[in-house]
């Protein structure tokens, strides 16, 4: 697999100094490339590895310029990190290997399900009655499609997902659990990605709805009768639980955990391991971790914390007496 700078640079664009028709032969970091390689800066910090790079050629931004030249061979670019994402999808379409089997001898498909002719169908993989498959999209390995639930186009469903298990409804009585059926679906829009192992449940009464460009990590829990808005990407192991609404444009990090129920605005960010126990109305960073330490010390600052509401009456009463 071998690529020429002159014919990248026709294919993405980009401004080349250097030969035009040196080859590549590798995309790598910036530690460790060797020559053959491209790689890329995209972030100031890792400015310093620039310098002893041994890659053929380096992509960086405009505000990169001048060092990457001092180094030799660049691409300039206004996005670096979006040209290299894109230098990817390059290499994997010029790279010759064969095209996926349209339908592996080993998948069920329902006879009431419809597959668009131009969908990928992965070994394993089962599409229950009344799913829908979408145009160019492709279902990776033991992948499940439950009844009555639909996929978009141009999706990408990694090994083992599950679209569309009874969401988790049941109703007490006597001691007992009491199911609630699940008689909604998912529906899932456009250009989304679903990482391995992730499962999206059915909704209750309406539909779960995952909307266009979504991209989901591996190992994340969708509960029913979720909404999650346009272009919005969630790292893994995240949960949301029941009925929650995520806006457009959020990040959610890995292993944070959405209540049911709670609404989160457009453009909303949420830092890892946070746990969301209210909406969140006004677009911004949100974090809501309780630091590691020593066992002992964390013991202590614990305890601290739950005698708070205590020592904020004795404050108030203090105060009270103080303006008397």
């Amino acid at each position: 697999m071998a690529l020429t700078l002159g014919s990248i640079v026709d294919a993405l664009g980009g401004e080349l100094h250097g030969d035009d028709k040196q080859v590549i032969r590798g995309l790598a970091t910036l530690e460790s490339a060797e020559s053959g390689d491209i790689s890329f800066l995209s972030n100031i910090r890792y400015q310093s590895q620039l310098t002893d790079c041994r890659a053929t050629c380096v992509i960086v931004g405009q505000t990169m310029r001048e060092a990457a030249l001092l180094r030799g061979t660049c691409i300039v670019s206004d996005e670096p990190y979006l040209y290299f994402a894109r230098l990817t999808q390059l290499w994997k379409r010029s790279s010759g290997n064969p095209a996926a089997v349209l339908r592996h001898p080993s998948a069920v498909i329902d006879p009431g399900a419809f597959v668009h002719p131009s969908a990928r169908i992965g070994a394993l993989c089962v599409i229950e009655r009344g799913a829908s498959i979408g145009a160019d999209t492709e279902l990776k390995s033991r992948v499940t499609i439950a009844e009555g639930c639909a996929i978009g186009e141009r999706c990408l469903l990694h090994p083992g997902v599950v679209i569309g298990a009874d969401g988790f409804g049941f109703a007490p009585h006597a001691g007992r659990w009491e199911k609630i059926e699940q008689l909604g679906a998912v529906r899932i829009g456009n250009d989304v990605e679903i990482g391995a192992n992730t499962c999206i449940d059915r909704g209750a009464l309406e539909d779960t709805v995952i909307g266009d460009g979504v991209k989901l990590d591996n190992l994340i829990q969708i509960g029913h009768n979720v909404k999650v808005g346009n272009n919005t990407a969630m790292a893994g192991c995240v949960g949301v639980a029941g009925s929650a609404v995520i806006g457009d444009n959020c990040t959610i990090g890995g292993g944070a955990i959405i209540l049911g129920h709670l609404l989160l605005a457009d453009g909303v960010n949420i830092s890892a391991a946070t746990v969301v126990t209210k909406s969140i109305r006004k677009v911004g960073h949100y974090t809501g971790i309780f630091p590691i330490d020593d066992n002992a010390v964390w013991e202590k600052n614990a305890a601290s914390l739950k005698q708070l509401h205590g020592l904020r009456e004795r404050i108030r009463a203090l105060e009270d007496v103080a303006k008397k």
